[in-house]
């Protein structure tokens, strides 16, 4: 009854995971387990690991939100691959684990608490060490040394059993034949080729006609993995041990003295570990690896953390598939799969289309990004790239970073191929486009359209619009040109990681944009209306129009008469403010800024107010030295009155700065109010 019971749970649990949830769930798994297969099984490396990891990541995020859709044969729940039929099978000692991995200090801190959260039981509130180790990316070996002798070696296989490759470790030079006592021990190390080493391999196999290596990995498993020992032994190969499974002598008590252990039995070990008083001492020497660990002979791809204290190892033990007490801690990928949104045209400086990608944020060599480059028409054919695609993003210094390649396991169905499209709003007039004869690129019919792009974003971010701090005319050239943005709102879901790389940008200022940028999201009605370039609707037009109809949403349904009724709005600016609005395309802009921005209306509010100022009219001439002219127009705003740029009989005061030209002229022959600076500040 009680099985009957947990059943009946698990299915109805099952039955609230959401299907999407579900069909992607089981996307990810079968694409994954395929590409474990050739890769641990047959050396074939048919997507990066990166790119790997990040869809093994995506599997784990949706297993740890719905615990109950976890499958028995789901990546998460194995180590690796069967062994080859034509090797000798060996099986092991001591079952052989994988790490669980950590992408981010979060998910390392997590790693922490979970640690303290398991002993605490028996323990009480301890602070566990950690020993910090470089995770070298080659081939696992397992060592069995039998009274101080090699036995045999093997691959780690599906964990229980691997594949016999002694005749292969036993030309690596590092690697001991026999240890300083007549123990038994079963280690576990990393087989790795030096960088130096793989030039010379692939020079020599150039110039023989053979193929280049792609890395050093994959000729450390090929080599281990060839029947005649004498390939193996040309390659040059080295190793590291990093870890004791089992011995006939007393344990170390410590992971620290563990590695110390293994040095005096004559093991190579790694030279860089480190102890770490706490997880923010493991962060730290991971963010310095991150830094260099490009640059050394041995390829690395991330620190594993280990608890320091083998009581507390003891404790901790294992799950399905890997230790409590460790964690492999991956720096940044440089291949890493997102979810394609949309594909935007990107209209650049000398009218040619340029196709953008964007993408569901990811990070990406350590920033977070939401843009790459298609570059063409040919490069979207040749990728088959569509909308909602699982696509592989690759950053390698540039911009924007690339898509080199389409997940197409994980394609959505009906998803339909991509349609090059015959106009572009953004191209001006009829928005006509036209290949370049004998290129891959299209360009605008109207050779001036990027002219007005530019024009228009400048007004958008200036001082008397959105007025973003630190997005100023070259900066708003270089977003358009790389193709970063292409209409208003798209400035608001830039990431740091979008602009990093652009010309003038490191860490500090791209995060300071960023922040500026979100702070804009935040704007007056008027401050848009202004922003939105609509033709004769300038910073006191926009006043009026924010004052009478309050939301933007009123203010598209104005019709002629109602805006003709308004003091110091004729019937060609009305005239142009309902043809604007009538555009579908300006129509859409203004429904995608209402989705990223926070429109608020102070001139509503004062208007509605009793303002000591209220249908007075101001014209500002010359400069003011306590406040700029712009100060003082807002404070005159805020005390209900209202700002013209021209003098007439309905002016009320005329505010004269120094070095006030014809308008006070004009004034003084219409016997207008002339305010100086001081009569102006004791007025407000």
């Amino acid at each position: 009854m009680i099985r009957f019971s947990n059943l009946m749970n698990s299915i109805r649990k099952s039955n609230m995971i959401p299907k999407d949830v579900r069909d992607r769930y089981q996307k990810l798994k079968t694409t994954i387990n395929r590409y474990r297969v050739a890769y641990h099984v047959y050396d074939k490396e048919e997507i990066s690991q990166a790119a790997l990891d990040s869809l093994k990541h995506e599997l784990a995020e949706i297993e740890n939100k719905y615990p109950a859709i976890i499958a028995p044969d789901s990546p998460s729940q194995r180590v690796a691959g069967k062994p080859l039929p034509q090797f000798k099978k060996v099986r092991h000692k001591v079952p052989q684990w994988s790490f669980n991995d950590a992408f981010t200090p979060v998910e390392a801190r997590e790693f922490d608490s979970r640690v303290k959260r398991f002993l605490k039981p028996s323990f009480g509130a301890v602070h566990p060490t950690y020993v910090c180790e470089l995770k070298i990316d080659g081939l696992k070996v397992v060592f069995d040394y039998e009274k101080g002798l090699l036995k045999t070696a093997a691959t780690r296989g599906d964990g229980i059993v691997g594949e016999d490759v002694t005749h292969n470790i036993r030309t690596i030079e590092s690697v001991p034949l026999s240890l300083a006592r007549p123990i038994d021990i079963v280690v576990e190390g990393e087989v790795w080729m030096s960088s130096t080493n793989l030039k010379k391999l692939n020079a020599l196999r150039q110039a023989q006609g053979e193929a280049s290596f792609a890395n050093p990995r994959n000729v450390a498993a090929g080599s281990i993995r060839q029947l005649d020992p004498k390939i193996a032994a040309s390659r040059k190969l080295d190793v590291f041990i990093y870890d004791v499974a089992q011995t006939s002598e007393k344990f170390p008590s410590t992971q620290a003295e563990e590695l110390e252990y293994m040095r005096k039995l004559g093991f190579k070990v790694n030279p860089h570990p480190v102890f770490a008083r706490n997880i923010e001492e493991a962060i730290g020497y991971w963010e310095k690896w991150k830094a260099k660990g490009r640059h050394q002979e041995y390829w690395i791809d991330g620190v594993v953390i280990k608890v320091n204290e083998k009581k507390y190892e003891e404790a901790l033990g294992y799950t399905g598939k890997a230790p409590r007490f460790a964690i492999a801690f991956k720096f940044p990928a440089e291949q890493v799969t997102t979810t394609l949104e949309d594909i935007v045209m990107q209209v650049g400086r000398t009218g040619v289309i340029t196709p953008v990608a964007h993408l569901k944020p990811v990070s990406v060599a350590g920033t977070i990004v939401s843009r790459a480059t298609l570059h063409n028409e040919d490069e979207i054919k040749r990728l088959d790239v569509r909308i909602g695609d699982t696509v592989v993003l690759q950053k390698a210094g540039d911009v924007i970073p690339d898509i080199v390649s389409v997940v197409t396991k994980l394609r959505p169905r009906g998803a339909k191929p991509y349609k090059w499209p015959t106009r572009v709003p953004e191209c001006g007039g009829d928005g006509r486009i036209e290949r370049i004869p004998g290129e891959a690129a299209w360009r605008c019919v109207n050779k001036n359209s990027f002219a007005v792009i530019r024009r228009r974003f400048h007004n958008f971010a200036g001082k008397h619009a959105l007025d973003i701090e630190g997005l100023g005319k070259e900066r708003v050239d270089m977003l358009l040109e790389k193709g970063l943005v292409q209409h208003y709102d798209e400035i608001f879901t830039l990431t740091e990681g979008d602009v990093l790389n652009l010309e003038g940008f490191a860490e500090v200022s791209a995060k300071k944009l960023i922040a500026a940028v979100q702070k804009a999201r935040h704007v007056e009605l008027a401050r848009l209306l202004v922003g939105l370039s609509i033709p004769q609707v300038g910073e006191e037009t926009a006043v009026l129009l924010a004052k009478k109809f309050r939301t933007i949403d009123a203010l598209a349904k104005a019709s002629l008469e109602e805006l003709e009724e308004i003091e110091g709005i004729g019937p060609v600016v009305a005239q142009e403010i309902v043809g604007w609005f009538a555009l579908k395309r300006h129509q859409k802009l203004v429904e995608n800024l209402k989705k990223v921005l926070t429109i608020s209306n102070e001139m509503a509010r004062s208007h509605l107010a009793i303002q000591p100022l209220a249908g007075k009219t101001f014209v500002l001439t010359g400069s003011l030295e306590s406040m700029s002219r712009d100060e003082a127009k807002e404070k005159i705003r805020a005390l209900g009155g209202d700002i013209s740029s021209s003098v007439s009989k309905k002016t009320d005061y005329v505010v004269a700065g120094g070095e006030a030209g014809s308008k006070l002229a004009k004034a003084n022959k219409l016997e207008i109010n002339v305010l100086n600076e001081k009569e102006f500040l004791d007025l407000l």
